[in-house]
């Protein structure tokens, strides 16, 4: 694909932006393992915004389920 084309569908990108000597997926492995993306639903956004709220409520779930794990295991004995 010439460089032309490839501009002409992005309007974020300028004709001076020269990638010719990137390497692709250079920090692929890096990011990898120090990142952990998952993504929203929208209808879960519309209710969990940010990446704050999205771990509030998360934290508040877990502790849910360890709850309900202690629970189990003191009912097995």
């Amino acid at each position: 694909m010439k460089k032309d084309k490839i501009m002409s569908n992005d309007p974020d990108m300028l004709e001076e932006y020269d990638f010719t000597k990137g390497v692709k997926g250079k920090y692929a492995k890096r990011y990898e393992e120090g990142c952990n993306v998952i993504v929203i639903e929208p209808d879960v956004s519309d209710v969990f915004p940010d990446a704050v709220s999205v771990n509030q409520a998360l934290r508040a779930m877990a502790q849910v389920v360890r709850n309900h794990e202690k629970k189990a295991t003191k009912a097995d004995h």
